[in-house]
């Protein structure tokens, strides 16, 4: 399942990724950082949720209160919460 997020408190807009049977894949970033979203987008492309909660949640940008990572977390964490109520 294709699933959006939109961000706050962030440079990029959303945050799209297909979620299926709680491994995430084709990550893709709108706006932010390009390079390090794109680097950060293939590397956990294949990852669980639990995988990206545990090392991404939390994760600060400079006085921010998240990231992009960390709304990369929260959104992951969002869409299986979701897929476990349908």
């Amino acid at each position: 399942m294709r699933y959006t997020y939109k961000t706050n408190g962030v440079c990029s807009s959303k945050i799209e990724f297909d979620i299926n049977d709680d491994v995430i894949t084709n990550i893709a970033f709108t706006g932010g950082c390009n390079g390090n979203l794109k680097a950060l987008s293939k590397v956990l492309d294949g990852w669980t949720v639990g995988q990206i909660v545990e090392k991404l949640k939390g994760n600060l940008c400079g006085f921010r209160s998240t990231s992009c990572a960390d709304q990369l977390a929260q959104a992951v964490q969002k869409a299986s919460e979701e897929m476990r109520k349908n």
